[in-house]
């Protein structure tokens, strides 16, 4: 019963919206920000429901790793991947020189986060932050974005007006959110913005700075589906340096190539994964698939970039 009275009394005491905005406002004027800059930018702030019971009910999804290919990796899109990729041949040259990242991946990215620029979200981001704020759950963790988002206003990098993202602040061609976006958007056309919403170059090469910065190895690709032989331990499978090996133990652990021949006799450190068990798609993944895995935590996610940017490599 006292677990019940604290909840009701909490609840009672929760500040409705605006109240909550006046207290998001005053600490990010000690956060620095002019207050006339904050009163501008919060003008027409709104409390957004449909974020907050997108958040609430997000999927707990019973897809198996074939559906989620299924759905993230048509035919339609790799055709439409290999023709933009034709397209914007020259600047994504540019970065891969630049940046050391294939572009494919670059291509496979932009195409499975915003649909080639042609999703971004449309909720106003400085809503969709105090509002995420306001809901609790992740409170510090979206005044945290709240705050970077003033930031990315401060730096002029859009407008207001044109200042849109998803439910829960994933913004541009690329869906960084603002702390991400601080920490690897590009200006590489040196117009003074670094604009994920509107500028092809921009969206390249602030995918290649992450993936770099995050450790990836233009020497290598990401994985290869493999099989198993009878009797494999399972419980070898997983990522994190613990789980590492050489192709040559684990070739000697039973796992063979995806149409039965032995692994390739090189030099290199491998993870296995199941995202769905032994009955479902297995991978050796190299270290640009942990690359990968810190631009989203899905095995799922990270799969369906690597099956992607094959697809591209292959023309098909």
């Amino acid at each position: 019963m006292a677990w019940l009275v604290n909840t009701v009394v909490f609840a009672q005491d929760k500040p409705e919206f605006s109240e909550y905005v006046v207290m998001l406002k005053q600490e990010a004027v000690a956060q620095g920000f002019s207050a006339s800059f904050v009163e501008q930018q919060f003008s027409d702030v709104q409390f957004h429901q449909k974020a907050v019971v997108a958040d609430k009910n997000q999927p707990e999804s019973k897809l198996t790793l074939d559906k989620y290919l299924g759905t993230r990796v048509p035919d339609w899109k790799v055709q439409k991947a290999l023709k933009l990729m034709a397209e914007h041949q020259v600047e994504l040259d540019k970065v891969e020189q630049q940046y050391g990242v294939q572009k494919r991946f670059i291509v496979a990215l932009w195409a499975n986060e915003s649909n080639f620029g042609t999703y971004m979200g449309k909720y106003p981001v400085i809503s969709s932050l105090a509002t995420m704020a306001y809901e609790g759950r992740r409170e510090d963790f979206f005044k945290k974005q709240l705050f970077a988002a003033l930031t990315i206003l401060q730096e002029g990098h859009i407008s207001k007006e044109q200042f849109l993202g998803s439910w829960a602040g994933a913004m541009g061609q690329s869906q960084f959110i603002p702390t991400t976006f601080l920490a690897y958007a590009v200006d590489f056309d040196l117009d003074g913005k670094k604009d994920i919403w509107g500028n092809s170059s921009d969206v390249f090469a602030s995918i290649a700075n992450f993936l770099k910065s995050e450790g990836w190895n233009n020497d290598l690709t990401w994985g290869r589906q493999v099989v198993l032989l009878e009797g494999f331990d399972m419980a070898l499978a997983g990522l994190g340096k613990t789980n590492k090996r050489s192709l040559a133990q684990w070739q000697s652990l039973g796992v063979r190539r995806y149409g039965g021949e032995d692994l390739p006799a090189i030099e290199l450190q491998a993870s296995l994964v199941a995202p769905d068990g032994v009955s479902g798609r297995i991978y050796l993944v190299y270290d640009n698939f942990d690359t990968l895995m810190k631009w989203n935590r899905s095995s799922y996610f990270g799969v369906s970039i690597g099956y992607l940017s094959d697809r591209i490599k292959k023309g098909s």
